[in-house]
C-alpha cells in the first residue's frame, strides 16, 4: 500500500476534543542574551547522542549564521514530558513533541492534564515509522508475543514509548517489559536478555547509526504484522500508520516484504504567547536558508524543500500567530488555525 502523508496527519489528532483550551498566563518573550539586543531561542528535543539533539544542532547553525537579531541554543531533554515540563516553568521558548503526546495533552490525559498553557505550532521537524525486530527464530509476527517474550518498546521514559505499547496491545495481551538504550539493544539480543527490540527509518529515508550498530551485531528481522491488528490500529483515532517495502533497510536480514508501521511526527511548538518577533524572524532566518539544513545533518534535507516545513504539522493545534502569518505569505498555512495575538 503507497504511504500517504497527508491523510495520515489529518486523521491523527481527529479524536482530540475541538476547542480545547489550556489556560494561558503571562507574556512570554524571547530570552535576552546578556549585553546585546540579541533574542535566545533555547529549542529542546532529546538526549544527546540522539538524531533529534544533532538535527536540532543543524537548525540553530543556520540560524546563528546569518543572522544577528537571533541565537538558536539546541538543548539536550530527557523526552516529551521533561519538554511540556519546561514549557509550562518557560525555561525553553520551543520544544519538539510528537502527534502521540500532543493528542495525550489535547484530551488531558495524565501526566499532561495539568499543562497551563495552550501550545501554539511552528515548524515540521521530522517522520519516524516504528516497527518491531527480533534475532529469534521462532518470532514472525506480533502476535507470537507472549508472556515470557522480552519487549523493548523504546527505552522506559521515552516519548514514544507509550505510543508503542499501546500499538502492542492490540497484538500482545502480556509480555516483559525490559528497557534498553537503543544501541544497546544488539548486545541485550546477542545475550539472549532481549526477544523483541525496536527500529525506526527516519523520514523513511534514513537509518539511524544505532540500527545499524544491531545490524552489525546479530541477524534481524522485522515482525510482521496481521491484518486485524493492522485495522485496528488505522481505526484507532490516536495512531497514524503507514507502510513502507521493508527492502529498503540494509540493516535488516529479514521480514515481510512491506511492514505497517505507527508513525511519530515530531514538530517544534511553544506557548502562544512567544514573541511575535522572536518566531517571525527565527523562521524568516531559517526559510532563506533552508538549502543549507542538508549540510548540518541528512534528516533535514527534507526541509529544503519548503512545502515539509508546514505539511505534517498537525491539524487541529494551531500556528502561532507569528508562524500562521509567515506561512501564509508562503502560502504554506491553508488549513491551519492562527493562534491568537501574543
Amino acid at each position: 500500500m503507497a504511504r500517504d502523508r497527508y491523510v495520515s496527519r489529518r486523521k491523527v489528532l481527529a479524536s482530540a476534543a475541538a476547542g480545547t483550551t489550556l489556560s494561558v498566563a503571562g507574556c512570554l518573550g524571547g530570552s535576552d542574551t546578556e549585553g546585546t539586543d540579541e533574542q535566545t531561542i533555547r529549542m529542546q528535543t532529546a538526549t544527546e547522542g540522539t538524531t533529534a539533539y544533532a538535527a536540532n544542532g543543524g537548525l540553530a547553525a543556520v540560524v546563528n549564521e546569518h543572522t544577528d537579531d537571533l541565537f538558536v541554543e539546541a538543548r539536550p531533554s530527557a523526552g516529551s514530558e521533561a519538554n511540556i515540563g519546561a514549557l509550562m516553568r518557560e525555561d525553553v521558548e520551543m520544544v519538539y513533541v510528537q502527534n502521540w503526546t500532543m493528542n495525550q495533552i489535547l484530551e488531558g490525559v495524565e501526566p499532561f492534564h495539568e499543562v497551563n498553557f495552550e501550545p501554539a505550532q511552528i515548524l515540521h521537524f521530522y517522520s519516524l515509522p516504528w516497527f518491531f525486530l527480533t534475532a529469534d527464530d521462532e518470532l514472525e509476527t506480533l502476535s507470537d508475543i507472549g508472556p515470557e517474550t522480552q519487549v523493548n518498546p523504546t527505552p522506559e521514559g521515552s516519548g514514544t514509548a507509550p505510543a508503542l505499547e499501546h500499538a502492542l496491545s492490540f497484538a500482545a495481551d502480556d509480555y516483559e517489559r525490559v528497557s534498553y538504550g537503543y544501541s544497546e539493544q544488539g548486545p541485550a539480543m546477542e545475550e539472549g536478555r532481549l526477544d523483541v527490540g525496536s527500529g525506526t527509518y527516519l523520514n523513511f529515508s534514513i537509518e539511524p547509526g544505532w540500527l545499524q550498530e544491531i545490524g552489525g551485531t546479530v541477524d534481524t528481522k522485522i515482525l510482521s504484522v496481521p491484518d486485524d491488528v493492522r485495522e485496528e490500529w488505522e481505526a484507532d483515532p490516536g495512531m497514524a500508520v503507514e507502510s513502507f517495502p521493508t527492502d529498503e533497510l540494509e540493516s535488516i536480514a529479514d521480514g515481510p516484504d512491506e511492514i505497517a508501521t505507527p508513525v511519530m511526527e515530531y514538530n517544534f511548538i511553544s506557548r502562544t504567547d512567544l514573541d511575535y518577533d522572536t518566531v517571525y524572524g527565527f523562521l524568516d532566518v531559517l526559510y532563506e536558508n533552508r538549502e543549507e539544513l542538508g549540510n548540518y545533518h541528512a534528516v533535514l534535507e527534507l526541509l529544503e524543500a519548503e512545502e515539509n516545513m508546514t505539511e505534517l504539522l498537525f491539524d487541529d493545534v494551531p500556528m502561532h500567530a507569528a508562524a500562521y502569518d509567515f506561512w501564509d505569505e508562503h502560502g504554506l498555512a491553508d488549513g491551519f488555525e492562527r493562534a491568537d495575538e501574543p
